[in-house]
């Protein structure tokens, strides 16, 4: 049984309808018209058409970007599960705010604003300029001991997330992309991955910062620990964020809830993005229709979640940094798919022949 949701969370997921269907078909046609052979541009037509199908606007405007990379720490980490001390995740912060993080190089080239926020690091970071504060507490419990955060917690985490994405639709983004950063999050998502996929923890649980075979084997050790010790109910994936989760995680699944209620597409990232996937599919299972995969992680655990939600990515580079660096490759396809649509000249306006029709079969 699930736990009653907050306020805003049931607001948010039960306003999530399907994207329009007749908008997809409607952009289909329209790019049938275009001058290229039908369905000649592949995964690029697929793009166009569901952002049609989302924003309901055809012609559709040229979305607007923004990536939000949320930074928290995580307790577990003390347990030795990552190959970098936690004090990374605030100089990592520090970084992003000042430019030099491959994060910020690849939104530059995208063309897409990088929203830093504040969900969870451990240590005051001060009022830093372009640093969006939304601190939950100074980093989760270690899930060995008993939960990560309360369940008011993990609410307050969602309800930050769907907060930021309406913020981002009021400020004229019409497309998120999600990004994150925190010492010790892959150990959370393999935990959420394990239990909200039913497969062992040996399977969805990857070396993340880089660990070795030995440190590899501690970490799934304390996964393990973790769920026996918190047992977190699949059926109330809100519980089992809050048992063994993160407040950017939290924060990740309100950004997909809340991008599907404005009704603009949310790009995933890598193995992190898609454990919050799987809490928010199982709070609003019509919020996948707002999703793009963007890449597949070299991080063991993803592809056990894009199969567990049959999401298609458009990408696999290897890529296992996070931050929002898969997403922003993503949007610049997106983009350039719905340029195709608006710009492309059909066969009409271009005085091109379209295909002939098929000569019938003699009888």
């Amino acid at each position: 049984m699930m736990a009653k949701l907050s306020g805003l969370i049931h607001e948010t997921a039960t306003s999530i309808q399907p994207m329009s269907r007749d908008f997809h078909a409607r952009a289909r046609l329209a790019l049938d018209q275009l001058t290229k052979p039908v369905g000649s541009l592949g995964r690029l037509e697929e793009l166009a058409a569901q952002y049609v199908a989302i924003s309901q606007e055809l012609p559709p405007g040229m979305p607007e970007p923004v990536v939000f990379t949320l930074a928290a720490d995580h307790g577990v980490a003390r347990e030795g599960v990552s190959a970098y001390p936690s004090s990374v995740t605030a100089q990592m912060v520090m970084n992003f705010l000042d430019g030099g993080a491959a994060i910020n190089v690849l939104a530059k080239q995208v063309g897409a604003k990088v929203w830093v926020v504040d969900m969870g690091v451990q240590g005051d970071l001060g009022n830093l300029s372009g640093l969006l504060f939304h601190k939950i507490g100074y980093g989760t419990n270690n899930f060995t001991e008993g939960p990560a955060m309360s369940d008011e917690q993990a609410f307050k985490s969602v309800e930050v997330g769907i907060n930021l994405a309406r913020e981002a639709y009021a400020n004229g983004m019409r497309v998120i992309g999600l990004g994150e950063m925190g010492i010790g999050n892959t150990t959370s998502s393999s935990a959420i991955a394990a239990v909200m996929t039913g497969q062992p923890v040996a399977k969805v649980t990857g070396k993340g910062t880089g660990v070795d075979a030995e440190r590899l084997v501690r970490k799934i050790q304390v996964i393990e620990q973790g769920i026996q010790q918190n047992q977190p109910k699949v059926q109330d994936p809100l519980d089992v964020l809050a048992k063994v989760g993160g407040f950017e995680i939290g924060g990740l699944v309100g950004l997909i809830l809340g991008g599907a209620a404005c009704r603009i597409p949310v790009v995933l990232d890598g193995f992190i993005t898609g454990a919050a996937m799987l809490v928010a599919q199982a709070l609003a299972p019509h919020c996948q229709d707002y999703v793009i995969p963007s890449h597949c992680s070299a991080e063991l655990g993803h592809r056990c979640i894009l199969e567990h939600l049959d999401l298609h990515p458009l990408l696999d580079l290897g890529l296992r940094l996070g931050e929002g660096t898969g997403a922003c490759l993503a949007i610049s396809l997106l983009r350039a798919s719905v340029a195709c649509l608006t710009d492309m000249a059909t066969f009409d306006s271009a005085g091109v022949d379209g295909a002939e029709a098929s000569v019938p079969e003699p009888v």
